[in-house]
Protein backbone atom coordinates (compact mmCIF):
# COMPACT_ATOMS: atom_id res chain seq x y z
CA UNK A 1 0.00 0.00 0.00
CA UNK A 2 1.38 3.39 -1.06
CA UNK A 3 0.98 6.53 0.97
CA UNK A 4 -0.97 9.38 -0.60
CA UNK A 5 2.19 11.53 -0.58
CA UNK A 6 4.00 8.93 -2.69
CA UNK A 7 1.08 8.70 -5.09
CA UNK A 8 1.06 12.49 -5.55
CA UNK A 9 4.78 12.50 -6.29
CA UNK A 10 4.38 9.71 -8.82
CA UNK A 11 1.65 11.72 -10.62
CA UNK A 12 3.95 14.72 -11.15
CA UNK A 13 5.50 15.26 -14.54
CA UNK A 14 9.02 16.60 -14.86
CA UNK A 15 10.15 18.72 -17.77
CA UNK A 16 13.85 19.02 -18.44
CA UNK A 17 15.17 22.57 -18.48
CA UNK A 18 16.73 24.15 -21.54
CA UNK A 19 19.28 25.71 -19.20
CA UNK A 20 17.53 29.08 -19.29
CA UNK A 21 14.59 29.34 -16.90
CA UNK A 22 13.31 32.42 -18.73
CA UNK A 23 13.10 30.48 -22.00
CA UNK A 24 11.42 27.59 -20.19
CA UNK A 25 8.78 29.97 -18.81
CA UNK A 26 8.16 31.58 -22.19
CA UNK A 27 9.64 35.02 -21.52
CA UNK A 28 10.29 37.27 -24.48
CA UNK A 29 14.07 37.68 -25.04
CA UNK A 30 15.14 35.00 -22.55
CA UNK A 31 18.84 35.52 -23.34
CA UNK A 32 18.57 39.15 -22.24
CA UNK A 33 16.65 38.16 -19.13
CA UNK A 34 19.28 35.64 -18.02
CA UNK A 35 22.01 38.25 -18.60
CA UNK A 36 20.06 40.77 -16.53
CA UNK A 37 19.55 38.20 -13.77
CA UNK A 38 23.28 37.47 -13.62
CA UNK A 39 24.13 41.19 -13.56
CA UNK A 40 21.62 41.86 -10.80
CA UNK A 41 23.08 38.97 -8.81
CA UNK A 42 26.48 40.63 -9.09
CA UNK A 43 25.04 44.05 -8.20
CA UNK A 44 23.42 42.57 -5.11
CA UNK A 45 26.68 40.84 -4.14
CA UNK A 46 28.63 44.10 -4.57
CA UNK A 47 26.15 45.99 -2.38
CA UNK A 48 26.49 43.32 0.30
CA UNK A 49 30.28 43.17 0.00
CA UNK A 50 30.54 46.95 0.44
CA UNK A 51 28.27 46.75 3.48
CA UNK A 52 25.81 49.24 2.02
CA UNK A 53 22.27 49.51 3.32
CA UNK A 54 19.43 50.14 0.88
CA UNK A 55 19.61 53.93 1.31
CA UNK A 56 23.38 54.02 0.76
CA UNK A 57 23.10 51.74 -2.26
CA UNK A 58 20.42 54.04 -3.65
CA UNK A 59 22.76 57.02 -3.32
CA UNK A 60 25.56 55.17 -5.12
CA UNK A 61 23.25 53.95 -7.90
CA UNK A 62 21.12 57.09 -8.16
CA UNK A 63 17.95 55.18 -7.27
CA UNK A 64 15.22 55.57 -4.71
CA UNK A 65 15.59 52.97 -1.92
CA UNK A 66 12.43 51.14 -3.04
CA UNK A 67 13.87 50.77 -6.54
CA UNK A 68 17.04 49.24 -5.06
CA UNK A 69 14.92 46.82 -3.07
CA UNK A 70 12.91 45.90 -6.16
CA UNK A 71 16.08 45.43 -8.20
CA UNK A 72 17.84 43.10 -5.76
CA UNK A 73 14.63 41.12 -5.26
CA UNK A 74 14.57 40.29 -8.96
CA UNK A 75 12.26 42.91 -10.41
CA UNK A 76 14.70 43.96 -13.10
CA UNK A 77 12.71 43.57 -16.31
CA UNK A 78 12.31 47.32 -16.84
CA UNK A 79 16.04 48.02 -16.65
CA UNK A 80 18.03 48.12 -19.89
CA UNK A 81 21.22 46.07 -19.82
CA UNK A 82 23.24 49.25 -20.32
CA UNK A 83 21.83 50.71 -17.09
CA UNK A 84 22.80 47.55 -15.19
CA UNK A 85 26.31 47.99 -16.63
CA UNK A 86 26.31 51.54 -15.23
CA UNK A 87 25.25 50.25 -11.81
CA UNK A 88 28.10 47.74 -11.87
CA UNK A 89 30.55 50.55 -12.65
CA UNK A 90 29.06 52.72 -9.89
CA UNK A 91 29.80 49.84 -7.51
CA UNK A 92 33.45 49.76 -8.67
CA UNK A 93 33.01 46.70 -10.85
CA UNK A 94 34.64 46.43 -14.26
CA UNK A 95 32.85 44.64 -17.05
CA UNK A 96 34.46 42.57 -19.75
CA UNK A 97 32.61 41.33 -22.82
CA UNK A 98 34.23 38.49 -24.73
CA UNK A 99 33.26 37.60 -28.28
CA UNK A 100 34.59 34.34 -29.68
CA UNK A 101 33.69 31.70 -32.23
CA UNK A 102 31.07 29.19 -31.15
CA UNK A 103 32.59 25.93 -29.97
CA UNK A 104 31.64 22.69 -31.65
CA UNK A 105 27.97 22.07 -32.22
CA UNK A 106 26.46 24.47 -29.70
CA UNK A 107 23.00 25.72 -30.49
CA UNK A 108 22.59 29.13 -32.01
CA UNK A 109 21.89 31.94 -29.60
CA UNK A 110 23.55 33.88 -26.88
CA UNK A 111 25.44 32.20 -24.09
CA UNK A 112 26.01 34.29 -21.01
CA UNK A 113 28.68 33.63 -18.44
CA UNK A 114 29.17 36.08 -15.59
CA UNK A 115 32.21 35.43 -13.47
CA UNK A 116 32.05 36.94 -10.01
CA UNK A 117 34.66 39.47 -9.10
CA UNK A 118 37.31 38.66 -6.54
CA UNK A 119 37.03 40.91 -3.51
CA UNK A 120 39.87 43.38 -3.24
CA UNK A 121 41.22 44.49 0.16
Amino acid sequence: MKSSATEKIEDKRVTLSSGNVFADLGFENPEQMILKAELVREISAAIKEKGLNIHQAGEVLGLEPQKVTDLVKGRFGEYPIERLFQYMNALDRDLEIVVKPRAGEEKSGVRVTVVGAIACP
